[in-house]
């Protein structure tokens, strides 16, 4: 589900470091990779609560249908995963959709990952999303159970907004009700620059039949490395997975891991048996600590 907003409708403010203007950095910030952020006003934050209804949340998965559910994606079963929950936003054709998306540790405790092309358009620097809002733990029987969070800023790599390279992006997100995200549902830890190899758990909301983004489900197994500064893994989630993460370490009574990806993209548009997701290297950290400061 890669789409964005169309710039007609594009209020928010999109901001860039002094690397990617082009501006020569200070000594402290030349290493830093540059960034791309969007910022949205608390009014707009305010219209996309009134906007994502629980009628409308599940009136989006009835609108989307992308085949049977592959072999290699399973029903999560387990305990729930609180951090884990569905990123709703409005496409550039003005329709209703989704991503999936998690909460992770953060020294402001309301930092959410997902996937690049989950918050803007790849290689489009000014067309990106809006009316997001985040809701951890979302299942079909308990569609918010722990509240729906407005996104406040996005940030992905600036790789990502110029080039399509980089497919992650961090989100702070408002309080609800006087809770921070980590508070109400805990974090996951995230690794970065972590070597390829072990076994993960990748977690999606794929739009697949007959679960049509409404149940978490998963897959699993080993992550190796690929070209393009990637990691493969054998899974065959579909849209609407966008941005899940691969957890590391998983335990299955917890919830909690270690991040070590994103769901990006499968090996073909239709039947894929492999999703890949960035390597979590200096761009990564870069979007991670800069979303802990808006």
């Amino acid at each position: 589900m890669r789409a964005s907003k169309p710039l007609g409708r594009l209020s928010a403010v999109a901001l860039a470091s002094a690397v990617a203007l082009g501006a020569a950095p200070s000594p402290a910030t030349a290493a830093a990779p540059a960034t791309a952020e969007v910022t949205y006003t608390v009014k707009e934050r305010q219209e996309a609560l009134a906007y994502w209804t629980t009628a409308r949340m599940r009136q989006v998965s009835e609108n989307v249908d992308l085949g049977q559910t592959g072999p290699l994606t399973k029903e999560w079963k387990g305990a729930p995963v609180k951090t884990v929950g569905r990123l709703f936003f409005v496409n550039a054709n003005g329709d209703d959709t989704w991503c999936t998306a998690t909460a992770v540790k953060s020294g402001n405790r309301s930092v959410v990952l997902a996937a690049g092309h989950c918050v803007r358009r790849g290689a489009s620097p000014a067309n990106t999303h809006m009316d997001l809002v985040f809701v951890p733990g979302y299942s079909k029987s308990a569609q918010t159970p722990y509240g729906v969070f407005p996104v406040r800023a996005t940030v992905t790599p600036a790789s990502w907004a110029q080039d399509a390279r980089a497919d992650v992006a961090a989100l702070t997100v408002d309080p609800v009700k006087g809770r921070r995200l980590t508070d109400a549902v805990g974090g996951q830890q995230v690794a970065f620059d972590r070597e390829p190899g072990g076994r993960v758990t990748a977690f999606g909301y794929p739009a697949t039949r007959p679960q049509r983004g409404q149940q978490l489900l998963s897959c699993t197994g080993p992550a190796t490395a690929a070209p393009d500064d990637e990691l493969r893994m054998p899974c065959d989630m579909t849209g609407g997975a966008s941005g899940g993460p691969w957890l590391a370490d998983f335990d299955a009574k917890s919830g909690l891991g270690t991040l070590v990806s994103v769901n990006s993209h499968g090996d073909a548009l239709e039947h894929s048996t492999a999703m890949f997701g960035p390597v979590l290297g200096a761009a990564a950290r870069a979007v991670h600590e800069r979303a802990q400061q808006l």
